[in-house]
């Protein structure tokens, strides 16, 4: 089952823009503020980082967003009433918890994917779940219409390709790099040629993120994909700004927006 408003984002005739920020970073109080101004600044897909202690993928930005969001008391609990009045704001903008294993099946799946349907949420990312660990998650999302949205890197070959792809929906993230969120810049011809393979094996969305930071580095990566995903970045300037992000974040996410969105014109 493909998530409607997942299917809406990608269906515009033109590259999404996908952001992501920490939830609860700098207090669960002032996230709504910065979701808004993403919503604002033009992204089509928003990305909830659930804050854990040993975020493996990350690099340094959102490392130190992780810590921020639990010094800031940031529990399970915050991060699922964010995405709840966010739904209640936002009614079409697309909204996808991103983590780690451990918050979202520490409860068991099927209570977090009750809870990620009573909110709102349209997809989840784990980036620890492999797909031969499917039944972890992906049944309990699936059975609430709620995507279950995997990473494809430069290391996914083509025999392990059918396995990330089997049960996918929503989009397929493309990492663009072999290595950690925000520390390096992928040569879009790379890019171009692991998009090209996916997409002849699968009509599922791909997003390209991991090292994407500017918006002409956006617009070269919109012109092969479906969809660019910006992270550190953003984290970044809520690092830089804290309780005052909001306008930063939206003037970068607004120069995203269009870089993305007329890459191909």
């Amino acid at each position: 089952m493909t998530n409607s408003r997942l299917s809406a984002a990608f269906a515009k005739g033109r590259p999404a823009l996908v952001t992501f920020v920490t939830g609860g970073d700098p207090t669960p109080a002032a996230t709504p503020a910065i979701l808004d101004a993403l919503v604002a600044g033009g992204a089509d897909v928003i990305e909830l980082g659930m804050p854990f202690t040993d975020p493996m993928a990350d690099g340094p930005a959102i490392q130190k967003a992780n810590l921020r969001s639990l010094g800031a008391g940031t529990r399970t609990a915050d991060i699922l009433k964010i995405a709840a009045d966010f739904r209640a704001r936002h009614p079409d903008v697309p909204l996808v918890l991103m983590g780690y294993a451990n918050p979202m099946t520490i409860r068991g799946a099927d209570w977090f994917a009750d809870q990620c349907a009573a909110a709102g949420v349209d997809g989840v990312i784990c980036v620890d779940i492999p797909p031969e660990e499917d039944p972890e998650l992906g049944p309990a999302l699936r059975a609430k219409g709620i995507s279950l949205i995997r990473l494809a890197t430069p290391t996914t070959d083509a025999v392990r390709l059918p396995a990330v792809l089997e049960g996918s929906s929503g989009f397929l993230y493309y990492v663009s790099v072999a290595g950690i969120t925000g520390m390096q810049q992928a040569a879009v011809g790379g890019v171009a040629e692991a998009v090209a393979r996916i997409k002849a094996a699968s009509d599922i969305p791909v997003a390209v993120g991991f090292g994407v930071r500017t918006p002409e580095q956006a617009a070269a990566f919109a012109k092969v994909a479906d969809g660019v995903v910006v992270g550190s970045a953003l984290v970044d300037l809520v690092g830089e700004h804290g309780v005052n992000a909001a306008g930063p974040v939206q003037e970068l996410t607004r120069a995203l927006a269009d870089a993305v969105h007329g890459a191909r014109n």
